[in-house]
C-alpha cells in the first residue's frame, strides 16, 4: 500500500478528531493537564512545552470543532462512494 495524500489527510483528521473527544475533566485533568491545572505565566516568562500542548489542544477543541463535522462527513462519503 502507497503513502499517498489521501493517507496524510486521514491520519490527520483522525489526529484532530482525537484531540477533540479529550474531556478535560475525565482524562486531562488526571495527568495535570485540565484547566485548573495550567499556570498562567507572567509577563516575558516563556510558557512551558506542557502549557503549550494544553493551549495548542483548547485552540484545536474550539476553533477546529465545525470544520471537522463537514471533514467527516466528507471522508465518508467519499469512502462510501470509492470503496
Amino acid at each position: 500500500m502507497a503513502f499517498t495524500l489521501w493517507n496524510l489527510f486521514e491520519a490527520t483528521l483522525l489526529c484532530l478528531n482525537a484531540v477533540c473527544i479529550l474531556n478535560e475533566e475525565r482524562f486531562l485533568s488526571k495527568i495535570g493537564w485540565g484547566s485548573k491545572g495550567s499556570n498562567v505565566q507572567g509577563f516575558g516568562e516563556s510558557p512551558s512545552a506542557k502549557t503549550q500542548l494544553y493551549t495548542l489542544f483548547h485552540s484545536i477543541r474550539t476553533v477546529a470543532r465545525i470544520p471537522l463535522i463537514f471533514f467527516n462527513v466528507l471522508t465518508i462519503v467519499f469512502k462510501l462512494i470509492l470503496g
